[in-house]
């Protein structure tokens, strides 16, 4: 079973399919049928792992506002800004709305990591692993 759902997960082709069981130490006759159980039943397969996937919330919009304290009552020349950002997000057909702050030397911190994420996407080691899982 773990064999044949990780196969339709990765959509693998005949071949490496092949190659897979192969290593596994099976008869021919086995082999031939495990291949062609893995061959009719891998779109069922897919579509039953995508319905058994959980359902993650997805962007829908984005609002945010630069708040600044000039001053409180005891400190006269305080200045302490801090952004609000209000999250819009599609789940399961409703829309939410999450409402996070933070300074802005935490949000560049957070702007920065998630560049370099996007920069190590671009890898070519990156792109085999995303090509694989689709």
């Amino acid at each position: 079973m773990y064999l044949l759902t990780e196969s339709s997960k990765l959509m693998i082709s005949e071949m490496d399919f092949q190659d897979s069981i192969h290593v596994l130490g099976f008869s021919d006759e086995l082999n031939k049928l495990l291949l062609q159980l893995y061959l009719d039943n891998r779109k069922e397969i897919r579509s039953i792992l995508g319905e058994l996937a959980p359902k993650l919330p997805s962007y829908h919009s984005l609002e945010w506002r630069l708040d600044v304290q000039l001053a409180s009552r005891s400190l006269r020349q305080q200045i302490k800004p801090a952004v609000t950002i209000k999250l819009h997000l599609n789940e399961n057909e409703d829309l939410t709305t999450q409402v996070l702050q933070t300074d802005p030397s935490t949000l560049l911190h957070l702007i920065q990591q998630l560049e370099q994420a996007l920069g190590e996407m671009k890898t070519n080691h990156c792109r085999r692993i995303a090509r694989n899982m689709k």
